[in-house]
């Protein structure tokens, strides 16, 4: 059974990767009204991780008899000046989300939660992961300062990106 604390911390995650998803995919929105359909995509990617996270969370939390509560969900950006304005963003919330995971790790280390601790140090891992991607694709972005062909293939390489669900466990 998760302590009060704990269930609620992650709770407000379960809320707040929701959130997280429906900020990629307004980005993904401006990035296919501006035409950069491989960066659409990339969001669109994204957006479905996001939801991939919130429900690992849920059913966690229900896993260990807490209760799942969802709150209204801010209303996300509407447009970015740039390209590299999304993704500066992107990586400005990914930085906040892996705040917030540390500090439930945080709570269950001081909780001495041992199971709880275990299931966040995938989400530790994953946010390493999602920082490191998105700063990637900022540093591509600059390097191409704005270079139409180079842009065309990077929006091109992008429009490959699957989504493809961790095996169960991992």
């Amino acid at each position: 059974m998760l302590k009060k604390n704990i269930e609620k911390m992650i709770v407000d995650q379960v809320n707040f990767e929701i959130y997280s998803a429906y900020i990629y995919l307004a980005m993904a929105a401006y990035c296919d009204d501006n035409d950069y359909p491989g960066f659409a995509n990339w969001l669109k990617i994204q957006w479905e991780e996001e939801i991939f996270h919130a429900m690992k969370m849920y059913s966690y939390v229900v896993e260990r008899g807490g209760k799942i509560v969802l709150n209204k969900i801010d209303a996300p950006p509407k447009s970015w000046k740039s390209l590299i304005a999304v993704f500066e963003h992107a990586l400005e919330h990914e930085q906040l989300v892996t705040g917030r995971i540390n500090k439930i790790m945080t709570a269950a280390i001081k909780e001495d939660d041992h199971a709880t601790r275990s299931f966040l140090n995938w989400f530790v891992d994953e946010q390493v992961e999602e920082e490191a991607n998105v700063d990637g694709i900022i540093k591509r972005l600059k390097m191409l300062n704005g270079s139409g062909h180079g842009l065309f293939m990077f929006d091109k390489e992008l429009s490959t990106r699957t989504f493809v669900p961790p095996v169960k466990g991992a």
